[in-house]
């Protein structure tokens, strides 16, 4: 059975401005290395579809969702914060990227796709219940795993956050639903300067120094978050696969390389 690749031309058109790090530079990044390693057509691609209101109320707040869409300019750009903007396509682009994570769940539940990439624009997993931060709207991978639990009948699945900042959104959205599991390493301190002093049974926080390396991260990966995932027996895994830990982003200062992210994946 394929990997699905999903994706949607509306995320090349969300733009922050041309200094911004989050930009649709990534997006064309992914594609062109996955035509350099001739594994392009072996994926099953599909086109993602917009999130509905009621798919995003299980995680934001009516309010919060209200208050994104009437931010949305016709022109320009609006600061939703210091590092986070909306242009004329956001909005558009935002609710496909939720959508987009919503396909993956649909297409693995109905055995069309063994997994599924998303590949996306604007990230989530900043966007807390109530607020958009770190460049993100909605919190893509909150969307889909509260789908998987809430339309799919799902009683426990995880959430594995590689990113090198903390997965706060996330957090504050599952804090309170113990069938979600939540595992996120991190650089600390490091924005958004959160998720080092957490204490809940279902939130696995792993804060790391800058610096950290391959093996020492593994190490660390592997004596505290594959031991409570392997206890909570989720049924599905997701991951919000930020790359921005790697030696050569200078988002943050960890030093993974290639090799530690397939690593990770193959865990």
């Amino acid at each position: 059975m394929q990997t699905a690749y999903i994706t949607h031309p509306s995320f090349l058109l969300h733009d922050m401005g041309g200094w911004h790090p989050e930009s649709p530079a990534r997006l064309g990044a992914i594609d062109d290395q996955l035509h350099a390693a001739r594994l392009f057509d072996y994926l099953l691609h599909r086109d993602a579809l917009p999130v509905t209101r009621s798919q995003l109320l299980r995680v934001h707040d009516a309010a919060y969702i209200d208050a994104v869409e009437a931010a949305s300019p016709s022109a320009g750009h609006r600061a939703l914060d210091p590092d986070t903007s909306m242009n004329p396509h956001t909005l558009d682009a935002a609710r496909h990227a939720a959508g987009g994570a919503i396909l993956a769940v649909d297409m693995i539940m109905r055995g069309e796709a063994a997994n599924a990439f998303v590949a996306c624009r604007p990230p989530g997993h900043h966007a807390t219940r109530t607020q958009a931060m770190g460049f993100c709207f909605f919190n893509n991978v909150a969307v889909a795993a509260a789908h998987a639990l809430d339309q799919h009948g799902l009683e426990r699945v995880a959430i594995v956050d590689f990113d090198v900042h903390h997965g706060n959104g996330t957090e504050d959205i599952f804090r309170d639903d113990p069938r979600v599991m939540l595992c996120s390493t991190f650089q600390h301190p490091c924005y958004p300067y959160s998720g080092a002093d957490t204490a809940n049974p279902h939130i696995v926080n792993v804060p790391l120094p800058a610096h950290t390396t391959g093996q020492p991260y593994r190490e660390a990966f592997s004596a505290q978050i594959l031991p409570r995932l392997q206890a909570f027996r989720p049924q599905m895994l997701f991951c919000s696969a930020g790359f921005d830990g790697h030696r050569e982003d200078d988002m943050a200062q960890f030093g993974l390389v290639e090799a530690d992210y397939v690593w990770i994946t193959e865990q």
